[in-house]
């Protein structure tokens, strides 16, 4: 027996060894990266109004990014607080510690005015801060690594020209054994991307907007790890808890039971348009349980061509039947 006893000691021992040794090369590890593009990139004005859309309406940077006014409708951008960050994910949201949103302004102590525009760049596609760490994936870089150069560039001159705000950001905090395994998250673009033409490949065209607009990944229901389900995108059903309440996603397949699968293209497009007037000082104060995580106030100033293109998008998807109850606390 003693000798049966003092080898299973000798086998635990290896094995308490062998993890040991893991658990320090995943420590040690660094995520899978490319250095960062150098020199600074052309910022004409047309590129900066390119990346002033998409940051504002349709990737809706600011939607995590900057200071909200969370009792109104919709959460409208609080004035002067445009790209401070701040903003907590917590276990709330899925994540197994903090996260904050960082300072995406162009304070060179607590935002972004000591980053290369080649790190800025890495940082939205491919997930890897300029220290080479490994951003948590609250940060959708896993879709962003889809935009097109040419946008992801008009991006970062945009946000140069955003306001400097001084405003620090607590550092993230992720429990273990998250904190090693989100190391493998961050993948480089291995090579150019471009934007699928919109007159020659609309479909394609709308795939792009809903991608880097955030819809499949809000719109699709997520397991117990916060991963997407396969086989359910577009279907809805993902409940999103915080400031705003407790809201459930709506199903954006065009299942005969949606609104996808009876509104015209004229009745989307003009759901979108109806909250253009809105903002931090027009939007009423939201019904108890009844506000929205929905960015309708942002993507309100999408063009009518891009809004019909993800309409005609989401209309190719296939339906999925699944009914959603969006404010289950709503009175």
């Amino acid at each position: 027996m003693s000798k049966i006893l003092k080898i299973g000691g000798i086998v635990v021992s290896v094995l308490l060894v062998a993890v040991g040794g893991l658990v320090a090369a995943l420590a040690l590890k660094k995520p899978a990266m490319r250095p960062a593009r150098t020199g600074t990139f052309e910022a004409t004005p047309e590129r900066i109004a390119r990346g002033r859309y998409l940051t504002e309406h349709v990737a809706d940077c600011h939607g995590c990014h900057s200071e909200r006014v969370t009792e109104r409708f919709g959460m409208p951008l609080k004035p002067g607080g445009m790209g401070k960050g701040g903003f907590p994910f917590d276990e709330k949201f899925g994540v197994p510690g903090l996260v904050c949103a960082q300072n995406i302004t162009p304070d060179p102590e607590t935002g972004l005015g000591s980053w290369t525009d080649g790190e800025i760049l890495r940082a939205i596609r491919e997930g890897v801060d300029r220290n080479g760490e490994a951003l948590f994936p609250m940060m959708p870089y896993g879709d962003f690594r889809n935009l097109a150069d040419d946008d992801a560039t008009s991006i970062v001159a945009y946000l140069r020209t955003l306001p400097p705000i001084r405003n620090a950001v607590p550092r993230k905090q992720i429990a273990f054994p998250v904190n090693l395994l989100i190391k493998s998250a961050p993948r480089p673009v291995d090579g150019p991307v471009a934007a699928p033409d919109a007159a020659k490949d609309p479909l394609g065209y709308g795939r792009y907007l809903v991608t880097i607009g955030g819809c499949l990944e809000c719109h699709t229901p997520h397991d117990a790890k916060q991963q997407r389900i396969a086989g359910q995108e577009l279907s809805g059903g993902w409940t999103m808890v915080g400031p705003w309440g407790r809201v459930v996603t709506s199903n954006l397949t065009p299942h005969p039971d949606t609104f996808m699968g009876k509104a015209t293209k004229a009745e989307f497009v003009g759901r979108f348009k109806s909250f253009v007037e809105l903002d931090g000082e027009k939007a009423p104060i939201a019904p108890k349980g009844r506000n929205t995580v929905m960015p309708w106030l942002a993507f309100s100033g999408m063009t009518e061509g891009d809004l019909g293109a993800i309409y005609d998008y989401l209309k190719s998807v296939p339906p999925v039947e699944r009914k959603v109850v969006a404010f289950p606390d709503g009175v």
